[in-house]
C-alpha cells in the first residue's frame, strides 16, 4: 500500500510539474477542447475506454484513485491550486461556491478538495477524468459527460476473467462497486449516478469495441 501511494504521489508531482512548465510557455491560454468525465458500471471496461481516448487524443487521464490521493490532501490541492494564474483561481472560486449554493450541496473537507482537484484540472484542459463524480463538479461549457454501461452478465464475466476469479465472487464485487459509487454520488452530489440525464452520451460496450466506443465519443466531442 505505501508503495502504491508512493506512486500516486510521484505521479501528482510530475502533473503538477507539467501544469507549471505549459503555464511559464502559454500564459493565460484557454483549453479549447472540453474535458471528458467518465462514468462507468464496474466491468463495463469504462476504464480501458478512457485510456483508449487518452491516445488517440493525446490526452492526460486521471483515474479515481489518483484523484482520490489528491482530494484527501488539504497540502496537494493547495499545491494544485497554485499552477492556475489569479484569474483562472478565481474563476474556479467563484464557480465553487455556486456549485455548492446551486445543488444545496453540504461539502465536508473531502469533497471541497475534490472540488478544487476537479476544477483545476479542468481550467488546465486536455484531460479525460475518470470517476468521482467529475461530471456533477465542471462547468457545463468545459466538459464533456460520458457514462460507460454494459450488460451486468456480461460485466460479471469480464471482472472473473480479468482478475481470475469465480462468477460468484465477481458478481458480489460487481454489485458492491456499484452500491459504493451510487452511494458516492447520491452522499456528494444528491444525484443518482445511473440517471442519463446526467450525461451528454452513454455508451453500451456490450454492443460496442472499445476502439467503436472511442471514435463515437471523439466524434461527438468535436461536434461539440
Amino acid at each position: 500500500m505505501k508503495t502504491k501511494s508512493r506512486s500516486i504521489q510521484k505521479i501528482i508531482e510530475e502533473q503538477m510539474r507539467r501544469w507549471q512548465l505549459m503555464r511559464a510557455q502559454k500564459p493565460g491560454e484557454e483549453p479549447g477542447m472540453p474535458v471528458i468525465t467518465i462514468s462507468r458500471e464496474p466491468g463495463s471496461g469504462g476504464r480501458i475506454v478512457a485510456k483508449r481516448l487518452a491516445e488517440k487524443l493525446e490526452l492526460e487521464v486521471f483515474h479515481q484513485e489518483v484523484l482520490h490521493e489528491m482530494a484527501k490532501s488539504a497540502e496537494v490541492s493547495a499545491q494544485l491550486l497554485e499552477t492556475l494564474d489569479e484569474k483562472g483561481l478565481s474563476v474556479l472560486e467563484d464557480w465553487i461556491s455556486s456549485l455548492v449554493y446551486d445543488r444545496h450541496l453540504w461539502p465536508d473537507q473531502y469533497l471541497h478538495h475534490l472540488m478544487k482537484v476537479i476544477g483545476t484540472i479542468g481550467k488546465h484542459g486536455r484531460a479525460v477524468i475518470v470517476g468521482r463524480g467529475a461530471n456533477f463538479i465542471l462547468p457545463p461549457d468545459n466538459r464533456f459527460r460520458i457514462r460507460v454501461v454494459a450488460p451486468q452478465k456480461l460485466r460479471i464475466q469480464r471482472v472473473a476473467e480479468n482478475f481470475s476469479i469465480s462468477e460468484d465472487e465477481a458478481e458480489r464485487r460487481v454489485i458492491r462497486t456499484e452500491s459504493d459509487r451510487r452511494a458516492f454520488i447520491r452522499k456528494y452530489f444528491n444525484a443518482d449516478i445511473a440517471d442519463p440525464i446526467n450525461y451528454d452520451l452513454v455508451i453500451n460496450t456490450g454492443t460496442l469495441s472499445i476502439d467503436n466506443a472511442a471514435d463515437i465519443i471523439i466524434a461527438a466531442v468535436a461536434k461539440k
